[in-house]
């Protein structure tokens, strides 16, 4: 086992105590906790590289723990009332999309590679910045304005955007094992 795939099995696990300390309202401690979540994911990227510890399991560990992670943080937010539903329901739904898809390739055996687009990667550092900005501004009792306001319009493009993205690449996947 590797020091990057238990550093995504850490955030993992770290996910239940964060979706319950925001269920409580103790924003000071989750966002802390989320903080450490969202930098730990860098830190474990850079350690695959750096150090030549890469591996398939992590390759698919990574974003499953981003994916969980962010999902549950984002539907336990909009639940709280402090991210507006209807970007909730998008970031959800452009989720589920993806690995609908990546299901679908694999049922049919034409198995889609795993590369995170760079849109993708704008996207989840954006929406971790947003995190970032609801439960610091609950847990220090900041007036957000339009930083909060900013940052939701960029999550929703971003996440408009990657989704377009991956789809264009989906199809042009199932179009090319279709011509063979």
């Amino acid at each position: 086992m590797t020091i990057p795939n238990l550093i995504s099995i850490f955030r993992l696990f770290i996910v239940p105590a964060i979706v319950w300390l925001i269920s409580i309202q103790e924003y000071s401690l989750s966002f802390w906790l989320f903080l450490i979540a969202g930098v730990s994911d860098g830190v474990d990227g850079f350690i695959a590289k750096q150090f030549n510890q890469s591996s398939e399991l992590g390759a698919h560990l990574d974003p499953l723990a981003d994916k969980v992670m962010l999902v549950a943080v984002f539907l336990t937010l909009g639940i709280q009332g402090l991210l507006p539903l209807w970007l909730v329901i998008l970031v959800i739904s452009r989720d589920l999309l993806i690995v609908g898809a990546v299901v679908l390739t694999w049922i049919l055996h034409q198995p889609i590679p795993m590369k995170p687009l760079m849109v993708s990667k704008a996207n989840t550092v954006a929406q971790i910045i947003l995190i970032c900005l609801v439960m610091g501004g609950m847990a220090f009792g900041l007036d957000l304005g339009i930083f909060f306001s900013l940052s939701v319009i960029l999550v929703a493009a971003l996440t408009l955007l990657s989704t377009v993205a991956y789809l264009l690449d989906w199809f042009s996947h199932m179009g090319a094992v279709e011509k063979r």
